[in-house]
């Protein structure tokens, strides 16, 4: 129960943290993301709470690994800029633990960009603040031409 409850408080502090600059909520928008995972993995599903805290609509799709790898090669995710999970937003691809308020900056500002990635499983990006280790990380902005550039800096 002690557990289950670190869980929750971390995952409202990492969720304030994310939106304190973007009030808006996601349903306020109306916005409908499609996240492609495996049915395994824990930290994805604990993403897509965190994406639903913040008024997303989130529909799953279950997917195999290799399956998984494919979709990733059709949205233009390179190996350096892979993580564990897909998603897929207004025209938009969303790899890895990328925090909500990021996504709804992304969809406000309209970048000609292929969308928005946070490599690997850093400790404290949502999805993966399950204890005390915080990890710095950054959401990178993946360009159309393979490239990427710092979006968002979190500690």
């Amino acid at each position: 129960m002690q557990s289950r409850r670190k869980f929750i408080i971390g995952a409202a502090a990492a969720l304030t943290a994310g939106l304190y600059h973007r009030p808006i909520l996601a349903t306020e928008k109306g916005r409908s993301i499609m996240v492609y995972k495996t049915a395994t993995c824990g930290c994805c599903q604990a993403w897509v709470e965190h994406l639903e805290a913040a008024g997303f609509s989130v529909t799953t799709r279950n997917v195999h690994t290799g399956g998984l790898q494919r979709l990733k090669n059709r949205f233009g995710i390179r190996p350096e800029y892979a993580s564990c999970h897909t998603a897929r937003i207004d025209g938009y691809v969303i790899e890895g633990h990328v925090p909500a308020g990021d996504i709804l900056q992304l969809l406000a500002e309209r970048p000609d960009a292929l969308g928005l990635t946070v490599p690997g499983m850093p400790m404290g990006s949502p999805g993966m603040d399950f204890g005390p280790e915080k990890e710095r990380y950054a959401s990178l902005l993946l360009g159309r031409n393979g490239q990427a550039r710092t979006y968002r800096q979190h500690n």
